[in-house]
């Protein structure tokens, strides 16, 4: 049996434990809980299916069924379903609530808390549900945090620490601009990747061997067309202007490239595939070398919205924000908010945040 000195340990950890709550326990909703769970959070958590939450209990992913006043609460259910549940979060506890579904606008136009923040991250696996939950899910992924009007800034400051945490590199741009990117970079890939895929598999009636001969190439491509379905038909319902536009400018690239080929353009072939490499090898693969890092201090007025403008303000800018801290004043209304940046782009952002009136100064991490 445990001595009393072992049982007073025990019972000061569970009381000084952080709960976060998930609402959704599939594969993003339980890898956040497992990855939580890692860190010494008490997770406690929610899903339509009591199957789903009675092997959360048994693989000690979670500690608890429901809710309790989690200090932080996932959402993580389809699209279609969040709105609901985000105010079943906010109003059955106290803490922040943050979701993840993959599109932004109408759920923020849709909550109006300071305790709400949209969030995505750009995370996925070939598997589903909760046994494909995976701690390490998000090490090294983007996540993006769409902060409303009305998302206090210290909610905006905490939810990035959290996500953090869990591995990924977190991103903060305008819900409806979040919208437009991931119609380009994950919405239209997918659909793109199912037609080729849908393709494939009709001329293989045709030609048996077809998919036998899929090579690495192939199989990379469409891999993404395993996922859900019925998240799938969610997404598009939900951000349906902003995929069409895409979809639009897609088959007007394959008409180009179409008529390329069809000529026998060579030369104006090797242009188009050139800039297309070019653009794939500038893509961001990696975390930089602290003196590849520089700090840009910027005073800020002392009230809700600052930190928002900043970090939207990198965001736009595509430049990633590596860490932050934000010093209060005791005695003024302002304080002074660190942002550390690549030294490369440090410049960039200091001259957008001159032009938003900000008075900032660079200094060099050593």
């Amino acid at each position: 049996m445990p001595s009393p000195d072992e049982v007073g340990s025990a019972a000061a950890t569970t009381k000084n434990q952080r709960t976060a709550g998930v609402i959704g326990l599939g594969l993003i909703g339980g890898s956040i809980a497992a990855s939580l769970g890692e860190l010494g959070w008490r997770v406690v958590g929610h899903d339509n299916d009591p199957a789903v939450v009675q092997a959360a209990l048994e693989q000690n992913i979670i500690a608890e069924a429901g809710l309790g006043d989690a200090e932080l609460t996932f959402v993580a259910v389809p699209s279609g379903s969040a709105v609901d549940a985000v105010q079943y979060a906010l109003a059955t506890t106290s803490g922040l609530v943050t979701d993840v579904a993959s599109v932004k606008g109408e759920i923020a136009d849709a909550i109006n808390d300071p305790r709400f923040i949209a969030g995505h991250p750009m995370a996925g696996s070939e598997q589903s549900g909760l046994a494909g939950a995976n701690a390490r899910l998000f090490d090294g992924a983007v996540w993006v945090l769409c902060p409303s009007a009305t998302t206090e800034d210290d909610t905006l400051a905490e939810i990035r620490l959290v996500v953090m945490s869990l591995g990924a590199d977190v991103v903060v741009i305008d819900p409806v601009r979040h919208d437009e990117l991931v119609a380009m970079i994950s919405h239209v890939p997918h659909l793109t990747a199912a037609t080729l895929m849908r393709l494939a598999s009709d001329r293989s009636l045709e030609h048996r061997a077809l998919l036998r001969l899929a090579a690495g190439g192939f199989r990379d491509m469409t891999r993404i067309a395993s996922g859900d379905p019925g998240m799938w038909i969610d997404i598009c319902a939900s951000n349906k202007t902003a995929i069409v536009s895409v979809l639009d400018d897609l088959i007007g690239s394959l008409g180009e490239i179409r008529s390329v080929v069809d000529e026998g353009d060579s030369d104006a072939l090797r242009t188009m595939l050139t800039e297309a490499r070019s653009a794939r090898s500038n893509l961001p693969s990696s975390a930089l070398h602290p003196s590849e890092l520089t700090e840009v201090h910027v005073p800020i007025a002392d009230e809700p919205g600052e930190l928002q403008q900043v970090l939207s303000l990198a965001g736009e800018l595509n430049i990633n924000v590596y860490d932050i801290e934000i010093s209060h004043s005791a005695t003024r209304d302002r304080g002074l908010l660190v942002v550390v940046v690549s030294a490369a782009n440090a410049p960039l952002l200091d001259a957008g945040l001159l032009a938003r009136g900000y008075r900032p100064h660079m200094k060099k991490l050593q």
